[in-house]
């Protein structure tokens, strides 16, 4: 995906989310449920403005953020390499934000017959999986991937690092799918178990692998 479509479709929805919040507003009420606790119950409130327009303004500022980090990484030549798939998880990311932005729309409108993580989790999985695809493409450099200091000194620690991060990130979308089956306290251990598991478990990988490197 070039860069210019990826802009495209994510201002497209910034746009179809923030006419949405201005066709509601009347029909949502004053202090908006924003947050849900493991157990899927409501335990944070938000005034009506921050309910309609945060989560967008977020997307926004993560936007920017996305198209300004490939400029100014001293190693930005690398992201070039993996630039299409980088700006396809750009979308991914703000349709995410946008989804969970809906999410809470629906609920506030009262229709509440749902688990927030049992809707939540299949699409964090799906972008879980889809990180995992962009780990395996991603080439050293400052912003973006598996950054510790021994991949950010190595091409090889690097990319060894990263070959195994992506099977273990889809491995982690994987359980997160299966944890919207669940919803609740067993979608939270689901979600967060495999992933920084496999977070901490990546560190320790990426040093070995350096230590043994510049032992040779």
């Amino acid at each position: 995906m070039t860069t210019k479509t990826a802009s495209i479709i994510t201002l497209v929805m910034i746009a179809l989310a923030l006419l949405a919040g201005a066709l509601l507003w009347n029909q949502l009420p004053d202090q908006m449920a924003s947050h849900w606790n493991v157990n899927d119950q409501v335990d944070g409130y938000m005034s009506k403005f921050w309910g309609v327009f945060l989560m967008p303004l977020i997307t926004v500022g993560m936007f920017l953020l996305f198209l300004v980090i490939p400029n100014i990484d001293p190693l930005k030549a690398n992201i070039a390499k993996f630039r299409p798939t980088f700006n396809l998880f750009i979308a991914l990311i703000a349709a995410f934000m946008l989804y969970m932005h809906g999410l809470t729309f629906v609920w506030n409108l009262g229709y509440q017959d749902f688990k927030m993580s049992a809707a939540m989790l299949p699409f964090l999985g799906v972008l879980f999986i889809f990180t995992g695809y962009m780990l395996r493409q991603a080439k050293r450099n400052w912003f973006i991937g598996i950054r510790t200091p021994w991949t950010l000194s190595s091409d090889s620690v690097w990319d060894k690092t990263h070959q195994l991060g992506s099977i273990l990130f889809m491995v982690s979308g994987a359980f997160a799918i299966f944890g919207g089956l669940f919803g609740g306290m067993i979608a939270f251990w689901l979600l967060f178990v495999p992933l920084i598991g496999s977070t901490l478990f990546l560190v320790i990988y990426s040093y070995i692998l350096y230590r043994d490197e510049t032992r040779a």
